[in-house]
């Protein structure tokens, strides 16, 4: 392994963190689309700094990327609270605007430079190594992974600093402004380490990379808990393996790097949304289906409590009297038999003590209508636990 492909790796990794840690709040705050916005409007920012230094690698640059991701947010907002439009349509109403008018910026008065919109949007991880950091003759290194590197590490400090903060506010904005913690200040800090992140990974990975790095891993950890630190863990191991695992499939395809790894996160999180084990889509179509059998137990076993002819509590008259399929009636039987539910004698039906017991109180959960949820029943009874 060469150096050059060794730093890109670590540029990407550094990248994926730091862009993981605002992601996972983004996502908890259906806000994931506000990355995309801020990683387009941020253009006139860059491009009046530019104006303003001459100077590609200015820190102002930064600032008033920034401050424009900012502006974009508060922008957002404004249209959202006069209730006329949703937020969705606000986000698609100021991002276009904004990163139009960089657009006709860099096309009016920047040609000669290189600010171009390739450039802007697809970023290049490949030549990031080059981009070397000189300090008093002395080579520190590629420029982006020191740049990303400080980003990374004062939102890991403000991480620390307002965890608690966060979190209420976050979860609860009514219950954090009666703590005495101002939702407004978090969310607008938040916005501002997600503009300054988005800036800072613009140069080294461009637009398109930075909003999968900061959404995918986020919304792939949130398929997999509930608990908000493990998310945050989850999100950084899943943006970290999709960096370097995109990395050596663009060395294997010969193909864009940034690409790459975009498609490797979407990988993984069609991986997770289908074999997730509480929220994938197999599990929840599969407890579905669960719950499907289980009512229709229900339902079974209720009309058998109803009857005590034994007409009525013949297989065959069963199937014709419910109006279901051999399979689902065969479905339904096995699982009673499976649960000592029922008894079955010269294809008459019957419920045994258990069974009774079960449909009684079955009976008085529907009558009833108590809080008690009907799940703990359910397990003390087995069904498809047993």
């Amino acid at each position: 392994m060469t150096s050059p492909q060794l730093e890109i790796q670590l540029i990407a990794a550094v990248v994926a963190v730091a862009c993981a840690i605002p992601g996972v709040f983004l996502v908890l705050r259906k806000m994931a689309l506000i990355s995309d916005a801020i990683s387009h409007s941020i253009l006139p920012g860059i491009v009046l700094g530019f104006f303003i230094t001459h100077d590609l690698n200015s820190p102002l640059l930064i600032l008033l990327a920034a401050i424009t991701g900012v502006i974009t947010v508060v922008l957002v907002e404004a249209i959202q609270r006069t209730g006329l439009v949703k937020e969705d349509t606000a986000i698609g109403l100021v991002f276009p605007a904004l990163f139009s008018i960089g657009v006709i910026l860099i096309a009016k008065n920047a040609n000669d430079v290189h600010l171009d919109v390739d450039a802007v949007l697809l970023g290049e991880l490949a030549f990031a190594p080059f981009d070397r950091l000189l300090m008093m003759g002395m080579d520190m290194g590629p420029k982006s992974l020191w740049i990303m590197g400080g980003i990374l590490l004062i939102s890991l400090v403000l991480l620390f600093m307002f965890f608690k903060e966060l979190k209420v506010s976050t979860f609860d904005s009514g219950l954090s402004a009666a703590l005495g913690i101002s939702p407004v200040v978090m969310h607008y800090g938040l916005m501002s380490v997600s503009s300054v992140t988005v800036v800072g990974a613009f140069d080294a990975v461009g637009a398109i990379l930075v909003v999968a790095l900061m959404i995918a891993p986020a919304a792939t950890a949130y398929l997999l808990t509930s608990d908000l630190k493990k998310m945050l863990w989850l999100s950084i191991g899943f943006g970290i393996f999709s960096a370097i695992g995109g990395y050596w499939f663009a060395h294997w395809l010969d193909a864009s790097i940034s690409g790459s790894m975009t498609t490797v996160l979407g990988f993984v999180f069609l991986m997770v949304y289908l074999f997730a084990p509480r929220k994938g889509l197999l599990s929840v179509l599969y407890r579905q289906k669960q719950q499907r059998t289980e009512v229709s137990l229900l339902t079974f076993l209720l009309h058998l409590n109803n009857h005590s002819e034994e007409n009525e509590r013949h297989i065959n008259h069963l199937n014709e009297h419910i109006n279901w399929q051999k399979v689902r009636s065969k479905t339904v039987l096995d699982l009673a038999l499976k649960n000592n539910m029922i008894t079955i004698d010269n294809e008459v039906v019957s419920l045994t003590d258990k069974g009774k017991e079960f449909t009684d109180l079955a009976l008085e959960y529907i009558i009833t209508n108590k809080d008690d949820k009907i799940e703990p029943m359910k397990d003390d009874f087995f069904l498809f636990r047993g």
